[in-house]
């Protein structure tokens, strides 16, 4: 399974913000420190503040800042919020023969809630434990 840029920019987000709790991070800050498109990172902070994980202050001196503590955001939570499906195959996109007997869509089904059910295990504060190696990284 591969996660959609949209929500691999969610979740880097959301831990940049984790590892910096006292600032309000910009768009134009987290687009540079990360190499990522200012334009999708728009997209990428509104959604996220309509799904009520980032906070948003408008005007100078504005910025984003986390709506919830990092130990409250669940990645799994996060995964599903953000992803427009999670199916790994599409069986109704043409008209398949096996579709109603088939065991691969079961079996890829279960794949995906074991996927899931490891991300659940794991908050933004767990993904950022290693904070200084981290604030290193990003400057």
């Amino acid at each position: 399974m591969q996660l959609t840029k949209h929500t691999d920019i969610s979740l880097r987000v959301l831990m940049h913000l984790a590892l910096e709790p006292d600032v309000l991070g910009t768009i134009t800050d987290i687009a540079s420190r990360h190499n990522m498109s200012r334009n999708h990172l728009m997209k990428v902070v509104h959604h996220l503040v309509g799904l009520g994980y980032v906070n948003s202050v408008r005007g100078r001196g504005g910025g984003i800042s986390l709506a919830r503590s990092p130990s409250d955001i669940n990645v799994g939570e996060v995964v599903r919020a953000t992803e427009a499906t999670l199916d790994v195959v599409d069986c109704d996109a043409y008209a398949c023969p096996l579709a109603r007997k088939c065991i691969l869509k079961d079996a890829l089904n279960e794949a995906t809630d074991a996927f899931l059910s490891v991300l659940d295990r794991y908050t933004v504060e767990d993904l950022t434990r290693n904070r200084q190696q981290l604030r290193r990284l990003i400057g």
